[in-house]
């Protein structure tokens, strides 16, 4: 191995990810990969890298790493307070960390998934053609653990010519998310009311799904105790269970679902859901296709 980074502390949850394995959701398995779609391309851009190489994302930060030989990285995502042996680092642009040194990541400011990306990529094993870590199913690389080394790709012949990407920071404050209607919205009594109630981020949330915190919502009373046979769910979807407090499907949702959908937040906006911190206030807005 001649680059690569050792853990020397993972933080709460450091996976790798990829842009996922899509086309298999007829056996079951679903697409996984970066939560935060943008902010993981932004990072491969910003490095000269193609779409598609593996990169770490580091949930609420904690993240420790050392070089082995010299690197080019670049921070994206949440806007995590970091720095290389004391130096702090900037956000969103290409920076050095050379042989023996270590990458130190904080808390985020705002947001919760940081994406920290490397010249070349982390060339760790595929399985079904993606390096992408599924928590649903537990295909790809483990969850890093501290002493692990992870080898680093050889760079392309592309060498990065933007050296800042004005990108904004995720918001830390009430999010508004657009929803397209979904399939199973007579089932409920007043579909509206999704987007007209304030939601609360559950410490319950996780790669899988954000659990939302509100007055329930009611289902019609011609559905009230029926149960829907089990359908195709989506990155986006809005389940809501029994409880009536809605499930808004992220990247490791699970591939059916046996509860009635009341709509499909944004491709765009599912990107900015997965930056949400438990606790913060969320709102939708209706749209049409």
């Amino acid at each position: 191995m001649s680059r690569g980074i050792e853990v020397v502390d993972p933080g709460p949850l450091t996976l790798v990810q990829d842009l996922g394995r899509p086309g298999h959701l007829a056996v079951g398995v679903g697409r996984a990969g970066a939560a935060d779609v943008s902010s993981y391309l932004i990072g491969g851009r910003l490095l000269g890298n193609p779409a598609g190489l593996g990169a770490l994302e580091a949930t609420f930060g904690g993240l420790r790493l050392r070089a082995r030989g010299d690197l080019l990285a670049c921070l994206t995502g949440a806007s995590a307070p970091a720095e290389v042996e004391g130096r702090a680092v900037a956000y969103a642009a290409p920076f050095t960390v050379r042989d023996g040194q270590e990458l130190c990541l904080r808390m985020p400011l705002s947001g919760l998934r940081t994406y920290v990306s490397f010249r070349g990529g982390l060339a760790v094993p595929k399985v079904l053609g993606s390096r992408a870590t599924d928590t649903m199913s537990g295909l790809g690389p483990e969850p890093l653990r501290s002493g692990q080394v992870l080898e680093v790709g050889a760079a392309g012949d592309d060498f990065p010519h933007v050296d800042l990407a004005p990108v904004p920071a995720p918001p830390s404050g009430a999010v508004e998310l657009a929803v397209l209607p979904g399939p199973r919205q007579d089932w409920f009594a007043r579909p509206e009311s999704l987007a007209e109630r304030e939601w609360s981020v559950s410490g319950q949330s996780d790669r899988k799904g954000i659990r939302l915190d509100g007055k329930p919502i009611e289902r019609h009373e011609a559905w009230r105790g029926a149960e829907l046979p089990s359908e195709g769910m989506v990155r986006g979807a809005i389940q809501v269970p029994p409880n009536g407090l809605p499930v808004l499907f992220l990247n490791d949702h699970p591939v059916t679902g046996g509860y009635p959908v009341i709509g499909v937040v944004r491709t765009a906006d599912v990107d900015r859901a997965a930056q949400l911190q438990p606790g913060q206030q969320v709102t939708f807005r209706w749209e049409r296709r």
